[in-house]
């Protein structure tokens, strides 16, 4: 018996409430603490006197997650539906939040990496979840434009948070500020003041969480699906056989990792005397313009896929990516700061066409693909922890050459897409 909670034909949702709102605002929610991570790393490579190789450490603990539960999150989804997945992940995400206090008083990077694969796994589980929901949710002919605009929600996040997380994290504040005087009161422990204001920010994210998870669960009724869960793992596999489906996540992974790698090592690049030489702060702030740039593109490319097929799309904004990062490398100061800044309106489209156009053809089997292209996402674990050996033995700079070479992947699945797109 083949499953069918993911046919967009099977599923019915109710008037009212904010239903129609809740699926578009997890990817604002999950976009927003994954982006955190690029404000935590430079202050716990403060904190605990980290190489590039291990700071980047984090977000190999971080995207590791989607690799170890995307696929049972998947199953998940078929079992209990799209609604109460959606809230054992969010209660999940609470937790790993919670779980910076006793971070921030052991005093020990394993414990701060724990406590973000925690959040990591629920983040895994929304984003499968999320994701195979709006496509279930639209038609053929407007997935990739609904999906984009899923994604412009996810890029809102990514602007807001670390803005408002370099605030509290990287900013040194006054002995008379309220996070002063808690950062006085800890260090009477020997808690440094970088590990405080990093379990202060995760507190707040910590309440937010809880209240989405509340009004998902007293909205997760407006969803009428079909719940079944007959088939094994080995059959999700069993996908890998079409061409354009393993093209399709291999891009993804190579995506992921190269707009992992450049977010992570922003801070560090755009502080160095070679390009804009910022404060620290300062520097995290700036990235409001990387993440920023995701959000105008994803705007730009609801409007350009009126026009324009996604495949041919996608492989245009590639290689505005590639060619970004090789002007970065060849260039100093404002040049190769801004050139670098400027990738993350290349990167915008990516992931929505990316995963639409690898998994528009699945029918009733979306979940499981959604599982795998997640799964996909550890590029972001992999490819930044090469990228840091590579500056620890050369520098920063050479370094980025690494996702340079990633994006050529996501250029070739792009033409793949177009020659291949009536199959």
């Amino acid at each position: 018996m083949e499953c069918s909670i993911a046919n967009a034909k099977e599923i019915q949702v109710e008037n009212g409430g904010i239903f129609t709102f809740l699926p578009f605002s997890m990817f604002f929610l999950f976009g927003g603490i994954t982006s955190l991570n690029d404000i935590v790393m430079p202050k716990l490579k403060d904190v605990f006197n980290l190489n590039y190789t291990e700071m980047t450490t984090v977000q190999f603990c971080f995207f590791a997650s989607y690799f170890l539960v995307s696929i049972p999150a998947s199953y998940m989804i078929k079992k209990n539906g799209y609604m109460r997945t959606l809230v054992l992940g969010l209660n999940l995400i609470a937790l790993g939040c919670v779980s910076f206090i006793p971070a921030t008083w052991s005093g020990k990077f394993i414990v701060f990496l724990l406590a973000l694969f925690i959040v990591a796994a629920g983040i895994t589980i929304v984003q499968v979840t999320a994701n195979p929901l709006v496509i279930s949710l639209s038609t053929r002919k407007n997935v990739s434009t609904h999906l984009t605009f899923a994604h412009a929600c996810n890029s809102l996040g990514t602007v807001v948070a670390p803005y408002l997380g370099a605030m509290i994290i990287l900013t040194h504040h006054s002995a008379d500020s309220l996070l002063g005087k808690i950062s006085a009161y800890f260090s009477r422990e020997n808690i440094s003041e970088g590990a405080v204001n990093i379990s202060v920010c995760y507190g707040l994210v910590a309440s937010l969480v809880a209240v989405w998870s509340f009004l998902t669960w007293i909205n997760r009724k407006k969803l009428k699906e079909d719940y079944c869960s007959e088939e094994s793992i080995l059959n999700a596999v069993e996908l890998f056989r079409d061409k354009k489906f393993s093209l399709g996540v291999a891009a993804m992974f190579f995506y992921i990792g190269a707009e992992v790698t450049i977010g992570s090592l922003l801070v560090n690049y755009l502080v160095l005397p070679n390009t804009l030489h910022l404060t620290a702060a300062a520097a995290g702030k700036h990235l409001a313009f990387y993440w920023g740039g995701l959000l105008c593109g994803r705007l730009l490319g609801i409007i350009f896929l009126r026009a324009i097929t996604p495949s041919v799309l996608l492989a245009v904004y590639g290689s505005g990516a590639f060619f970004l990062v090789i002007l970065s490398i060849l260039t100093t100061g404002g040049i190769a700061g801004w050139a670098m800044l400027t990738v993350g309106l290349c990167n915008s489209v990516m992931f929505p066409l990316i995963f639409s156009l690898t998994s528009m053809n699945l029918g009733a089997r979306a979940s499981e693909g959604s599982g795998l292209i997640c799964m996909a996402i550890v590029g972001g674990a992999l490819v930044p922890v090469l990228t840091g050996r590579l500056a620890d033995i050369s520098s920063l700079n050479i370094a980025f050459v690494i996702p340079a070479l990633c994006y050529l992947v996501v250029i070739y699945f792009g033409a793949f897409s177009y020659f291949n797109r009536s199959k």
